[in-house]
């Protein structure tokens, strides 16, 4: 993950906010997770209030989304019993709960 740095007052390199990389949903994986529950992209628009256009085109990598999105899709999938585990490669998982 590539985060953004800068030099403090005395010289140290520091991390500084928010990781330039810091979305976990990709389109595999909300294809995936909308699988493993059983949704259609209506369903997931519906639960999450994100369009179903913004979600067919988000997993037919037509664009891509903002971090808001990202979270009302994760808060949907995590409310309807999926979860997403960070493994050891950096990589992220899709099971259900």
């Amino acid at each position: 993950m590539l985060y953004m740095f800068d030099n403090n007052q005395y010289g140290q390199l520091r991390t500084m906010g928010q990781a330039i990389n810091a979305k976990i949903l990709t389109p595999a994986l909300c294809r995936g997770a909308r699988g493993l529950l059983d949704w259609t992209q209506s369903e997931l628009g519906d639960r999450s209030g994100v369009s179903r256009s913004t979600v067919r085109d988000y997993e037919g990598n037509r664009h891509d989304i903002h971090r808001a999105t990202e979270a009302q899709l994760r808060l949907a999938f995590e409310s309807g019993g999926v979860s997403f585990v960070s493994l050891d490669d950096d990589t992220v998982a899709v099971c259900v709960r």
